[in-house]
């Protein structure tokens, strides 16, 4: 069998995958942080101010990076969510449904931050704008994705009843990220480009970019300890389970 697919496989052993995420979570965690305190600390003080926004601009660096997360964690969830609807696999089952809360808590940083910046931009808190309300949707979809998780006592159900809703889901990630194209918005378009084309100041950037690879690296870790947590609690009172819990043996 070909290695990387034996590592798959082997991953997908409840045992096996609790000693993967105990032993890469904790470095997901600290190298994201690290990562991310250096973006910050640049684009909140290395960095010029905005020749138009002054230093309001500077809360771009926790804005755009949760922005994206919000997206591309629901993509993740979504793909999880197809893989164990059709192939069955349960640890998909236990990854999809760990993506869900992270997920919510990106969108909800980007309202928050969204609004906070909209304040002395527009004039206020929050106006019905196609990019802000679709991302407000995208939160309710997160938090119904939560709740039905959670409304259902047999764990595999719960799991595939509310993955089915985020493939469902997954026609609101096309329109939030088009959302300043098609329609008229106070929202700006996009100034941010990964493949170049970004109309900041090039000095702006590295933090940025810094604040983007810490999330994703961050958001690693918390996937991971996440996943492992459920993954115990589903895996409650069997030998592993029982000896790791105790001490008297490592999980196998």
């Amino acid at each position: 069998m070909n290695p990387v697919v034996r590592w798959f496989h082997q991953l997908g052993s409840p045992p096996y995958f609790d000693r993967f995420a105990a032993r890469w979570a904790p470095w997901g965690y600290g190298l994201g942080l690290v990562i991310m305190a250096w973006g910050i600390w640049q684009g909140l003080f290395a960095v010029p101010a905005d020749y138009q926004q002054g230093d309001s601009f500077r809360i771009i660096y926790v804005h755009v990076p949760s922005a994206w997360m919000s997206l591309a964690v629901y993509g993740l969830m979504a793909i999880y969510a197809a893989i164990a609807l059709i192939w069955r696999i349960k640890l998909c089952e236990i990854l999809a449904m760990a993506c869900a809360p992270i997920g919510a808590g990106f969108t909800l940083i980007t309202l928050v931050t969204g609004s906070i910046w909209g304040k002395p931009m527009w004039g206020t808190w929050w106006d019905w704008d196609p990019r802000l309300t679709s991302e407000l949707v995208l939160l309710f979809l997160y938090l119904g994705i939560i709740g039905l998780y959670h409304a259902i006592d047999d764990r595999r159900s719960a799991a595939r009843a509310a993955s089915l809703l985020a493939i469902v889901g997954v026609v609101l990630l096309p329109i939030i990220r088009y959302s300043v194209d098609w329609w008229h918005s106070l929202h700006q378009g996009q100034t941010i480009s990964l493949t170049g084309g970004s109309k900041m100041d090039p000095s702006m950037l590295p933090p940025l970019f810094a604040m983007v690879i810490g999330t994703h690296v961050w958001f690693v870790g918390s996937l991971l300890a996440r996943a492992r947590a459920d993954n115990l609690r589903r895996e409650a009172g069997k030998d592993w389970v029982t000896k790791l819990a105790t001490g008297t043996g490592e999980s196998r």
